[in-house]
């Protein structure tokens, strides 16, 4: 067994169900920063694009990527100790996946090349005494042998191998549509490798950076080179407009920085990052400058790799690959249809008379199951496999109405819920939630919008009822079967209500240091600026006692403020007679002692809230509630009810 294969066997050996989750770096290929910025971090929890969700194709080949880059990681560089992100990395492939087990195959077996069959040049067995003379005018970027090199030729023979294959496969429907247009902005045709790395010509790859699609932009990076990201679509996968945006972003890194090399570098470190390493080490040799400290271990392996995907990509035979070994794609070819109303893809599929998943596999940049919405002066344009467009152009006029989509915007208002809103526009919830991407019916924000699908000619502004057209019923099942359930309308929380109990106006007053001292709870209609004339103090320090920001525009019902009143206070004796009693002075670095003022012993309803609301909110418990006002059924319950909050 070789030192790789044996880091690599401890590296499985030590993973564990229990091992702590953490963030990947940044492996080669997988962030283009914009130039003057350094590769953007994908925050925890982030709203990234609210809620891109790939799906199963696109996350296994997310999987697969990363899944590379640990095994590139332990081969290049046998001896290192295996780190967390590697053990991260194996561990997600789980025991009985069989990249797992590629992964300590091919490292134990070592080489499984394979001879080569009629071999353009003679086959290879020495890499790096190869004279790379010899094929440099094959290329418009330049290429040259370096020890590096060499070993990334020797990663994709290896433990590689199964990639490369994938790749070289994907190769044959790419290439032929991104080398014209590269060569359009004038920038070399075989950067069409780079894509390569970045993610095996992916279309749904995403990176721990939320680097996304065949050339890996950054949300930043790409939207500053016309790639629109929205609710609808994400043109960062699309490999036309991808390419196009590649295209102008590497012209621009070469000619700032002096060179392909280091415009390769750029891409993966930054423009910036580059001209510093440049200025330091006061020369442009890209191997100089890696030498040493300046540049991440990913940038430094950036450029080899990318020249040596190069060299074996057109010469395969003398690398020791056979042509049987890959599974070519055929090129893309389709059609152009314009549609202005947002239209469901299966119903686009069907007037077609082709499979909807060729219509996805052709319009990656799509993140919903419908054309968005658009305007008759600038439709959306959708590709159709090829002859689909003429038979679209015939049958979609056909279709009825009924079979059809249309969407409408909700904007959510307090009290609002899930089915209520459903009903209203005569829609599906759980259609509702899959195209919102919301797995949590109890999610709904105030204020927020929802876009809703309904049936032209049948959801408006205005509640009905009736059942629910073929298309709305046909996409509530496949949302159900996507997982996304729609709440029983006794258990829906109204939008708004808050998680916890909620007292607003004065609530209690002490003092600290001597100085009187009030909390106070927020209530409907209060601002800083009014708060500071009532309390006789300025904005400024109401701000500076409560941490709150200059920027900040409104306060949160139900939130406490810390306050120190001024000595005239408008109306606080009137305003504030329910205060508690003043509690005595407290060592300066004591926290004041607050005490609440006893919970209301009624509630009157408003329309739209639920039991489970005004449990929150006061902090009982429903069962509570019901025994103290004798409701049996949540539905008895209606607006204008008083209810009982403490026991009689």
């Amino acid at each position: 067994m070789s030192v790789a294969s044996s880091a690599l066997a401890l590296a499985l050996a030590a993973a564990s169900p229990g091992t702590r989750d953490v963030k990947a770096p940044p492996a080669a290929g997988s962030v283009a920063a914009a130039p003057g910025t350094a590769p953007k971090v994908a925050t925890p929890g982030a709203p990234e694009d609210d809620d891109t969700e790939d799906d199963a194709a696109g996350k296994k080949d997310s999987e697969e990527l990363e899944a590379m880059r640990a095994l590139e990681e332990v081969t290049l560089d046998p001896s290192a100790k295996p780190r967390a992100q590697t053990l991260q990395s194996v561990q997600r492939l789980g025991l009985g996946n069989p990249l797992r087990s590629r992964m300590e195959d091919t490292l134990e077996d070592g080489d499984s090349t394979e001879d080569a069959v009629a071999a353009e040049i003679p086959r290879i067995t020495d890499i790096l005494g190869f004279d790379v003379a010899g094929v440099a005018h094959e290329y418009d970027i330049p290429v040259e042998m370096q020890p590096l090199v060499a070993q990334y030729i020797e990663f994709f023979q290896g433990p590689g191998r199964k990639w490369f294959r994938k790749w070289m496969g994907r190769s044959t429907r790419f290439i032929p549509m991104m080398q014209p247009i590269l060569a359009q902005y004038g920038v070399p045709r075989d950067l069409v490798y780079l894509s390569m790395i970045e993610s095996g010509f992916s279309t749904q790859a995403l990176s721990w950076a939320k680097a996304s699609g065949p050339w890996q932009f950054i949300p930043a990076t790409g939207k500053s080179y016309g790639l629109h990201q929205d609710f609808w679509v994400d043109e960062r996968r699309d490999p036309v407009k991808a390419t196009h945006a590649a295209a102008r972003f590497l012209k621009r890194l070469e000619r700032d920085l002096g060179g392909w090399y280091l415009a390769w570098a750029g891409y993966n470190a930054g423009g910036e990052r580059v001209r510093k390493v440049v200025a330091k080490k006061e020369t442009q040799d890209f191997w100089q400058l890696s030498d040493g400290k300046g540049f991440a271990k990913e940038t430094k392996h950036y450029v080899p790799k990318l020249i040596a995907c190069a060299l074996v990509a057109k010469h395969p035979r003398a690398f020791g690959f056979s042509d049987s070994e890959f599974e070519f794609e055929a090129p893309s070819a389709w059609d152009e249809v314009k549609l202005v109303d947002p239209t469901d893809l299966e119903v686009i599929a069907r007037a077609a008379g082709v499979d909807v998943a060729l219509v996805k596999e052709l319009n990656p940049e799509l993140r919903r199951w419908c054309t968005p919405p658009t305007t008759d002066d600038k439709p959306y344009v959708l590709r159709l496999p090829q002859g689909g467009g003429a038979r679209f152009a015939e049958n979609f006029p056909k279709i009825s109405p009924r079979e059809r989509l249309s969407f409408r915007v909700h904007h959510i208002r307090r009290g609002e819920t899930l089915s209520a809103i459903a009903r209203q526009y005569r829609s599906a919830p759980e259609a509702i939630l899959a195209i919102n991407r919301l797995k949590n019916p109890r999610t709904l924000k105030v204020n927020s919008d929802l876009v809703i699908p309904v049936a032209p000619g049948h959801g408006g502004e205005t509640s009905g009822s009736g059942a629910l057209t073929a298309v709305l019923e046909h996409q509530a099942v496949k949302a159900r079967k996507g997982g996304y359930l729609a709440a029983k309308p006794e258990d829906e929380v109204p939008a708004g209500t808050p998680r916890g109990p909620l007292v607003s106006g004065p609530i209690a007053r002490d003092t600290v240091e001597g100085k009187p001292h009030l909390t106070y709870g927020v209530a409907s209609g209060d601002t800083l600026w009014s708060l500071s004339q009532r309390f006789d103090c300025s904005l400024g320090s109401l701000q500076s006692w409560n941490h709150l920001s200059h920027k900040r525009k409104g306060l949160q019902i139900g939130t406490r403020l810390s306050i120190f009143p001024g000595p005239h206070p408008a109306s606080v004796e009137e305003r504030a007679g329910t205060l508690v009693a003043t509690k005595s002075a407290e060592p300066a670095s004591a926290v004041p002692v607050v005490v609440s003022e006893p919970t209301p012993r009624t509630h009157l309803l408003a329309a739209g809230e639920t039991l489970w609301g005004v449990a929150q909110r006061y902090g009982v418990s429903v069962e509570d509630l019901k025994k103290w006002n004798s409701i049996r059924k949540d539905r008895a319950i209606r607006a204008g009810q008083a209810l009982t909050l403490v026991s009689p």
